[in-house]
């Protein structure tokens, strides 16, 4: 985890994201990312001079009518001592069985944001954050380009004013392979995904074909993460004109 523990330092510090006394609430799925992430936040308590707490929350969207299997999940924060709240919902429901919706991710993404800001608020947290990683970020920058024709992406921090919530995504610098061996290598037990789009949505087609050009023209996604930095869109520029010198080294 060292070197997730790096990248979320770095993020944190210089997003400005975390301060003394902030009541954190984690979005885990069970999936690797938001479980590294989880971990991290933990981890990085014991020496990045904060001082926040942690509530992990699980949206359970009950895919099939069926409710998912989180007990490693629990367990884990059990072993952790973090306080957990799993909340079943209807959403696989209403997005795949009553609307039937040909493109679900969408409608699903905006229900469950919807439900975890409610949950957070409930659980009397001032922050959300997310696992969102360097991928995710540049799959996200040319998903808005090349299918719905803008420029954009989500951002590495943001307000929430509806609901007095900043949400934060403390992996943007970590790339997903170093993610992937964070949770490989602690043993983290990932709890596979339901959906009955899994593996067949635009962003798996965006991540294979970013992955194709990375193996004809190394340092692709690099350069896109750059641009997007240098242009200062949606919250993602340097603070400083050293600091971008540095990082383009």
């Amino acid at each position: 985890m060292q070197k997730i523990y790096g990248y979320m330092r770095k993020a944190i510090t210089e997003f400005d994201m975390i301060q003394n006394g902030d009541r954190i609430a984690v979005g885990v799925s069970g999936g690797k990312d938001s479980l590294v992430l989880l971990m991290g936040l933990v981890g990085l308590r014991r020496f990045i001079g904060i001082e926040y707490e942690i509530v992990a929350i699980t949206l359970d969207p009950c895919f099939g009518g069926v409710q998912g299997d989180y007990s490693s999940v629990e367990k884990l924060c059990k072993e952790n001592g973090i306080e957990y709240i799993l909340q079943r919902t209807h959403i696989g429901e209403i997005v795949f069985d009553i609307r039937k919706e040909p493109n679900p991710c969408s409608l699903c993404a905006r229900m469950r944001r919807g439900a975890l800001h409610d949950a957070a608020k409930a659980a009397g947290c001032n922050k959300i954050a997310l696992g969102h990683h360097f991928n995710d970020a540049v799959e996200t920058f040319m998903m808005n380009l090349f299918i719905e024709g803008r420029v954009g992406c989500f951002a590495p921090k943001s307000y929430l004013s509806r609901k007095d919530l900043w949400m934060i995504r403390p992996m943007v610098f970590a790339p997903e392979q170093e993610v992937r061996r964070a949770a490989n290598r602690t043993g983290l037990t990932v709890v596979k995904s339901a959906c009955p789009a899994d593996g067949h949505t635009k962003r798996e087609e965006m991540k294979e074909f970013l992955a194709q050009r990375e193996r004809e023209d190394k340092g692709f996604a690099d350069r896109i993460f750059g641009a997007m930095r240098r242009s200062g869109v949606d919250g993602w520029g340097f603070k400083n004109v050293d600091e971008e010198e540095e990082t383009c080294d």
